[in-house]
């Protein structure tokens, strides 16, 4: 009998343990999840220049990695730029430096990309893309992540129209086309039907 009974114990104690070591592994399966999560939320941040967390997260829910999310944060920089057919140097710099300054390091290919695109108009393929994009990014975020995401993204490019100072350096610090631009990129944010 005492046999039976220590065999029994041990048999509940080899599987008090399993059950332990299972919700060990659970607890450190979530914590590193959370890790990652945390780490994308960081990446994303530092490649767009996004500060909003909740936007972030909801970034992070829906699967946007940071590589993709840095091209999408310097679209409406060129796009301002290019928005009257050329980028004058005060422009060319005004989006380089919010670019380095926000969300791309001038070591990254991402810099190379966004210095291209200042020498080089992109096509106009990228705007239209750019714009499904984000409406279909959009659909997915509350009102508030919506709003957000859009000051960040193009507050940027309103720098960027700024930096031409308008006509000579007098009237409107933003061009018509400028204006009209970012128009463009805004509506890009408000609901398809």
């Amino acid at each position: 009998m005492g046999y039976q009974n220590i065999f029994q114990e041990k048999q509940a104690k080899d599987i008090e343990d399993l059950f332990f070591l299972q919700q060990d592994k659970k607890l450190i399966e979530q914590l590193h999840k959370l890790e990652r999560m945390k780490e994308t939320k960081q990446a994303l941040a530092s490649v767009s220049g996004i500060t909003n967390d909740e936007v972030l997260q909801k970034l992070v829910e829906l699967n946007i990695r940071p590589e993709i999310l840095a091209t999408l944060a310097m679209i409406p920089l060129i796009e301002v730029a290019w928005a009257d057919g050329s980028v004058d140097e005060k422009e060319k710099k005004a989006g380089i430096d919010a670019a380095s300054e926000s969300f791309v390091s001038k070591d990254s290919p991402d810099f190379a990309v966004l210095q291209s695109w200042m020498e080089h108009k992109p096509e106009p393929k990228l705007l239209e893309a750019w714009i499904h994009y984000m409406q279909g990014l959009c659909e997915k975020l509350t009102e508030h992540q919506k709003n957000a995401l859009k000051k960040d993204l193009l507050g940027h490019a309103r720098q960027v129209a700024e930096a031409a100072g308008g006509f000579l350096g007098f009237g409107s610090k933003i061009s018509d086309t400028e204006q009209q631009m970012l128009d463009k990129l805004e509506a890009a944010f408000n609901k398809v039907k």
